[in-house]
């Protein structure tokens, strides 16, 4: 069975959140296992759909996690060797004090430098608006904040604003809009997830945030061009937790010190912050301030449904009894790459039918056109990925919270 983008996306998103969880309780060999199946689903993405447009940011995503698993079983073993010094009780005080001593300088520090250099993509992203379909209010005020201020600042007396929320359900192109302004802005493009700052061998995480935003910073002043910092999932970072440990609430104090440095900065300044997240409502306010575009990143209207329907299906062949209209309204409440993996699923099921022929060996041998009623029967098993609750709970967040 071969599993769509979007399903392979939200397992890799799970087993990340999962890790982050454990990692920042000390859970260290569980977080080893979910980092190694988040990255198992990031690459079994990259491997089965080498032309999907965000494979780089996965890439780089992965290769963060690769980088934490490495930096954990480090810790681990350190802690080996310390544990079997102490246990031996027939040493004497300065044989004692020689081993912790060794152990001490044995402690190599995280290549954060190069760590954050690896995030930041020097290479325009391959998107452009029109890649994002629909979210007409979203684009608009993006390119308000971003894009405009970057071609003429000297029509921004006041300022901008410097602090993005993106907020929505899973697969409606949160990341897309990122990369898009990205690739206008003719900047640099730092794609940061959760489990690069955190963090917690030798209480370093708040340490990694501070050392991120200096890093940006730098790169900013050095080369006076836009940078758009961009943390995927950032309730990780940031959501309220119950019994939440020191270093959590230090990350926390030191985003928002950082955030509002950046905030306070030159009028000028063209360092810029955007946070995506699927749980909006988990953020403490603290944060939302900081914030001072709060973007709903919503589901496809009819119209945006249309045009997806039309591209997903272009490459395909299809009989007249196909209505591209009369799909989309039966697809009412389905995120963009729902609708994407629903064309996908429909192309599956005429090859599956040419292979059990066991003709689709022969020369020339294509599999039939694709009907109308092959959608609807995709649609009947494929349900929406988004729940009715779901989209309640980001009006009311939207309500109250909002800010275009």
């Amino acid at each position: 069975m071969i599993l769509a983008p979007q399903e392979l996306e939200n397992s890799a998103s799970k087993y990340a959140a999962e890790a982050i969880r454990l990692d920042s309780q000390g859970s260290r060999l569980k977080a080893i296992q979910f980092y190694q199946r988040a990255i198992e689903a990031l690459n079994k993405l990259i491997q089965i759909y080498p032309e999907y447009k965000l494979n780089k940011i996965y890439l780089e995503r992965s290769n963060a996690y690769l980088n934490r698993i490495k930096s954990l079983q480090m810790s681990n073993v350190l802690e080996e060797e310390e544990g079997k010094g102490e246990e031996n009780i027939v040493l004497n005080d300065a044989d004692n004090c020689d081993r912790k001593i060794g152990s001490e300088m044995r402690k190599p520090k995280e290549p954060i430098g190069e760590e954050f250099e690896s995030l930041i993509m020097k290479e325009k992203p391959n998107i452009s608006w029109e890649d994002v379909v629909g979210l007409d209010d979203a684009k608009r005020a993006i390119r308000e904040s971003i894009v405009y201020p970057t071609k003429r600042s000297d029509l921004f007396p006041l300022g901008w604003p410097r602090g993005l929320l993106l907020y929505g359900p899973p697969g409606c192109g949160k990341t897309l809009l990122a990369a898009a302004a990205a690739a206008e802005i003719d900047g640099y493009f730092v794609n940061v997830d959760a489990a690069a700052m955190m963090s917690k061998w030798l209480g370093e995480a708040e340490k990694n945030v501070s050392k991120l935003f200096k890093m940006a910073n730098k790169l900013y002043e050095s080369e006076n061009i836009p940078i758009l910092l961009f943390i995927d999932e950032i309730d990780s970072l940031l959501g309220n937790r119950n019994g939440e440990v020191g270093g959590e609430i230090r990350v926390k104090n030191q985003f928002l010190t950082e955030m509002d440095g950046i905030n306070n900065k030159s009028k000028n300044s063209k360092l810029y912050v955007i946070g995506a997240t699927n749980k909006p409502w988990s953020l403490e306010a603290g944060f939302l301030r900081r914030f001072q575009k709060r973007i709903y990143v919503t589901l496809p209207d009819n119209d945006s449904r249309n045009y997806l329907f039309k591209q997903y299906s272009m490459p395909l062949k299809k009989d007249k009894t196909l209505k591209i209209e009369e799909l989309s309204k039966l697809v009412q409440g389905y995120s963009a790459s729902d609708i994407k993996d629903i064309c996908q699923a429909v192309q599956l099921r005429v090859v599956n039918e040419l292979f059990e022929s066991g003709k689709a060996m022969e020369a020339q041998s294509n599999p039939r056109s694709i009907s109308m009623n092959d959608f609807k029967e995709i649609i009947k098993i494929r349900k929406p990925s988004v729940s009715i609750d779901m989209i309640r709970a980001y009006m009311r967040w939207s309500e109250q919270f909002k800010a275009l």
